[in-house]
């Protein structure tokens, strides 16, 4: 299997213009910056790109953050000033990219899906974010600010709690996708929450709005399971790689994020199977419930039948008394109310029969 991190060939710059893939959107993109190490932090938005310059060859580590990318003209510059491949801002603005990682000596690009998922529709959305790892900065692109999880590495930076501001960058960029794994955990809590809630439906009284129910969580796991199982093997590569990016002392916690990676994958599957026998379960209740009518429709039409033969021989209302073939009974009194104690007790009869069948 081809591995997703790989050594950069030499690549020509292309002259193309670059073009963002996503929905137009308005307002200017927010560029926000955080430098920082052991004693000291600093944050603030800049709203020129030049600004992010300086921090290129500071020793401290650099967090560069981009919140918009329609705005081509940004990318364009911090490639200048960060010396960004062309074929990376290509990636970067291809907002249906697939989860990898590609080495390029210098830096390290990787791409990921941070998703929300909205309790009301059921549905999951999902946003691409762009890391690039150097040697001591990080620079992340977002189309947008809705479901950012970096909120905690935020604020630990900004409270110099935990280790993150005692390491190096390549510690902050395994911070970014642990905490875009661990949202992962969330979704899928909160999807097996609501496939518990379906199968209770699913044993109470099964209609159709439980199948589109089903069917809701289905797409949205196979939705899932397209941005979780590729990152998989971006992780286990980046665990294997050789670049001097990525230090020794941090392999142990990008390995971390390789078994939480496959843990998640499991519990895709896992809820997967389950989805598939609820599926099953739903058309075999459908399968049980018509089987119940046409047991219970069949045998009204067999209690039904000897009635109709009675009805009908006493119906035809011949009465030749001329002739040999007399009907007896026709001309009787108590034939009449005799006729319907003989279909009363057929029935009853019937109905004792079929109970001491267990036929319903």
């Amino acid at each position: 299997m081809a591995k997703l991190l790989r050594k950069s060939n030499a690549r020509s710059r292309s002259s193309e213009s670059l073009h963002y893939q996503g929905q137009p959107r308005l307002g200017d993109a927010k560029i926000t910056v955080f430098d920082y190490d052991a004693d000291n932090c600093i944050e603030k938005v800049v709203t020129d790109v030049e600004a992010c310059f300086p921090f290129r060859n500071k020793p401290t580590v650099t967090w560069v953050n981009v919140d918009g990318l329609h705005q081509t003209d940004i990318l364009e510059r911090l490639s200048q000033g960060y010396l960004l491949h062309h074929l990376v801002l290509e990636d970067i603005l291809n907002i249906n990219q697939r989860p990898k990682a590609e080495d390029f000596g210098e830096y390290i690009f990787f791409a990921a899906k941070m998703m929300e998922y909205n309790e009301e529709s059921g549905e999951i959305t999902e946003e691409q974010v762009s890391i690039i790892l150097g040697d001591n900065f990080v620079i992340t692109f977002q189309e947008e600010k809705v479901g950012d999880v970096f909120g905690d590495i935020r604020q630990r930076l900004r409270a110099g709690k935990g280790r993150i501001r005692k390491m190096k960058a390549d510690y902050l960029a395994y911070a970014m996708l642990d905490a875009i794994v661990d949202n992962y955990f969330v979704i899928l809590e909160k999807l097996g929450e609501r496939i518990e809630s379906i199968e209770e439906l699913l044993v109470d009284k099964p209609d159709r709005q439980t199948l589109q129910a089903i069917n809701r969580v289905k797409r949205s796991l196979i939705f899932l399971r397209k941005s979780v199982w590729p990152l998989r093997e971006v992780a286990r590569t980046v665990t294997q790689t050789e670049s001097p990016l990525i230090r020794q002392e941090s392999l142990a916690y990008f390995r971390d994020i390789h078994d939480h990676i496959i843990q998640a994958v499991d519990t895709i599957e896992a809820f997967r199977d389950t989805v598939s026998g609820m599926l099953d379960i739903y058309l075999s209740s459908l399968s049980h419930r018509l089987n119940e009518v046409m047991k219970v429709l069949t045998i009204i039409a067999t209690i039904f039948m000897p009635l109709t033969f009675i009805a009908g021989i006493y119906g035809m209302n011949f009465n030749t008394h001329a002739s040999a073939w007399n009907m007896p009974e026709l001309n009787w009194p108590l034939g009449y109310p005799l006729a319907l104690v003989l279909m009363l007790s057929i029935v009853t009869g019937m109905v004792v029969y079929f109970k001491k069948k267990n036929w319903f």
